[in-house]
């Protein structure tokens, strides 16, 4: 007859991971939002361009148009990526995008006028300096309400 006089243990468990500190969090938000709201810059920026070319200098017109445009393709990039971990797609969650969304264009397109009328920025180059000023400004008050009101924080879920 043979006595074990050793326990055998099973091996302890990996230490779970720490949930996200809060800073890391909206850090990545931010980093996540950047890449989507980069893309749809692209995207506004090229159609900007496009029709300021083909619409013989239209600017009003052609910030109008790539601003919605860059909307509507911005929808999906921040569901399936940048806010994937929110809570499903809803019918109020995308009214509440398009509506904040169709705000964010209104600040665009006044913040544009502005530079381009006010402030006489007419040439290419000053045009779309304008175009910028303006996609940032608007992209600050977008990332507070897409992130409070649109893609608000599943209760189920974690991070």
């Amino acid at each position: 007859m043979t006595v074990q006089l050793t326990e055998t243990r099973p091996a302890p468990a990996p230490p779970a991971p720490a949930p996200a500190r809060p800073v890391t969090r909206v850090v990545l938000e931010i980093v996540k939002f950047g890449i989507v709201g980069g893309s749809g810059v692209l995207v506004n920026f090229l159609i900007f361009n496009l029709l300021l070319r083909g619409l013989g200098g239209q600017a009003m017109t052609a910030t109008v148009v790539a601003s919605c445009v860059a909307m509507a393709t911005n929808y999906l990039g921040f569901r399936y990526f940048a806010y994937r971990d929110r809570a499903s797609r809803t019918r109020s969650q995308i009214i509440l995008f398009f509506v904040f969304s169709g705000l964010g264009v209104v600040m665009e397109i006044g913040l544009f006028w502005v530079g381009y009328h006010g402030l006489g920025l007419h040439s290419v180059l000053e045009s779309n300096v304008a175009k910028a000023a303006s996609i940032v400004l608007a992209s600050a008050f977008r990332f507070l309400v897409y992130r409070t009101w649109v893609f608000q924080q599943d209760a189920h879920r974690t991070v």
